[in-house]
């Protein structure tokens, strides 16, 4: 198996609609979630990297579809994320819109990274992106992300609250606990995206 060095990733480009991607090459794992999920600093733990994902206390930076490559062949996605309230309605439309065209017509789109504020799991917007990648065959990797801001006996009250709920959905891989404060399940989250390197790159 390979195991590949998320410490050589770098950023490639970002794009505002799928049609400017240009790279029809190589596979592609996507995260995903709640504007405040903490996707960039997800990013920037995996990769050992402090600024690799540009991210701000303020939810909803992530305005583009953001690549980073990790080899020649695979590339993490950084999407927009979803359910900013303060944003204007037609700013939320038009991420939306982004959001669902590259899930459903990019191709070179593997697997899924959905993070959730482990103090807040299980929105709205979560269910529908699982039911998407459902219809779509799409494998997802759930990230409890903030995990740190919990006790522990808190932790693994929510993790098996969240676990009980998912298990109906068979493309739900895995559940991990997450926090790029305290590196917790970073290691875990590489394995993930290794074994789906080695699933779909061989």
């Amino acid at each position: 198996m390979i195991v590949l060095n998320y410490k050589k990733t770098f950023f490639l480009k970002s794009v505002s609609k799928i049609s400017d991607i240009k790279m029809s090459y190589g596979i592609e794992v996507a995260f995903i979630g709640y504007s405040n999920s903490g996707k960039s600093s997800a990013i920037n733990a995996l990769t050992n990297q402090k600024k690799i994902a540009r991210f701000s206390k303020m939810p909803g930076r992530t305005q583009l579809i953001n690549f980073f490559k990790i080899t020649s062949d695979f590339r993490i996605v950084d999407l927009p994320g979803y359910g900013y309230s303060q944003a204007p309605i037609s700013i939320k439309l038009k991420w939306e819109k982004i959001l669902f065209n590259y899930l459903e017509k990019r191709k070179n789109l593997k697997a899924l990274v959905l993070l959730m504020d482990i103090r807040h799991p299980l929105k709205v917007f979560d269910y529908d992106i699982i039911n998407i990648s459902i219809n779509l065959k799409i494998p997802i990797l759930l990230l409890l992300t903030k995990c740190d801001k919990l006790t522990t006996s808190k932790q693994k009250i929510q993790f098996n609250s969240v676990c009980k709920k998912v298990k109906q959905f068979s493309n739900i891989n895995r559940v991990i606990l997450f926090s790029s404060l305290k590196k917790i399940g970073v290691q875990k989250l590489r394995l993930t995206l290794d074994n789906w390197y080695n699933q779909y790159c061989e």
